[in-house]
């Protein structure tokens, strides 16, 4: 059986020498060396290196497990484990030389989350956590916020950057939104936008057209803190990014109704 709070300050381990790194580069980074992967989405030589680091720590936690990874695509392994990783999480924030940006690693036994890490690449905070043992922030137990209504809370979005198919209905439910809540924020780093929802900070995060290495750790920080992450549609298996929708849990029926009237 894993030990998964042992194997978590192992992953810590390695996101915390991967931030130092990513930390060391923002000192110099030159934003010319950035490279284009598509509209507005971004990859430079760090992400690329920290990627290379991740992958090598982590192969000495569990040898033999694939990787998802978003610079390459990993072999699926030969085992039952699958790390998803985003080495740098918020990349136009870090080119930008603006926080926040973070190292985002999951690991995943027979389809199912079961460890995660999110580390804030300036080192102030470590939000972790894993099957059945609650979410954690610096060693201290998080909890999603007590937020009853919608009308009470604080939503977190990633506005569309290069899937704009759906932007016209994003922006009347994101209209609705600013009308209706305590406000919006966009910190331009999934990850951190759900360890955010974790400990009670946001209420609701909601987003389209992310990727698995986006939400993999941030979904189960969520989950374990006691909220809710779904799709649009609010199944709440295999959630890929493709559509995702976090909360509290005391919001997540309203938030959905909301969603599924202006986006669905």
């Amino acid at each position: 059986m894993m030990d998964y709070k042992t194997l978590i300050e192992g992953i810590v381990a390695v996101a915390e020498k991967t931030g130092l790194f990513i930390m060391a580069e923002a000192e110099h980074f030159d934003i010319s060396l950035t490279e284009h992967k598509g509209v507005n989405d971004f990859v430079s030589y760090v992400d690329r290196e920290a990627e290379k680091m991740i992958v090598e720590g982590l192969e000495k936690l569990i040898p033999g497990a694939g990787f998802l990874a978003e610079e390459e695509i990993y072999s699926a392994g030969n085992g039952s484990y699958r790390w998803i990783i985003d080495p740098l999480d918020g990349t136009t924030n870090f080119i930008h030389n603006l926080h926040p940006f973070a190292v985002s690693i999951a690991l995943e036994e027979e389809g199912q989350i079961t460890a995660g890490v999110v580390y804030e690449a300036s080192g102030k905070e470590i939000f972790m956590a894993w099957k059945n043992g609650g979410a954690w922030l610096n060693g201290r137990k998080i909890k999603v916020s007590k937020a009853y209504k919608l009308a009470d809370s604080l939503v977190a979005t990633g506005f569309p950057y290069k899937n704009f198919k759906r932007l016209p209905s994003y922006m009347e439910c994101l209209e609705y939104l600013m009308k209706n809540t305590h406000g919006i924020r966009r910190m331009g780093s999934a990850s951190i936008d759900l360890a955010y929802v974790a400990c009670g900070r946001f209420e609701v995060f909601y987003e389209y057209s992310l990727n698995p290495w986006d939400v993999a750790a941030g979904t189960l920080l969520v989950r374990e803190a006691g909220g809710i992450v779904t799709d649009f549609s609010g199944k709440n298996e295999n959630i890929t990014g493709e559509e995702i929708i976090a909360s509290n849990s005391r919001i997540h029926h309203e938030i959905l109704k909301i969603i599924n009237k202006f986006m669905r």
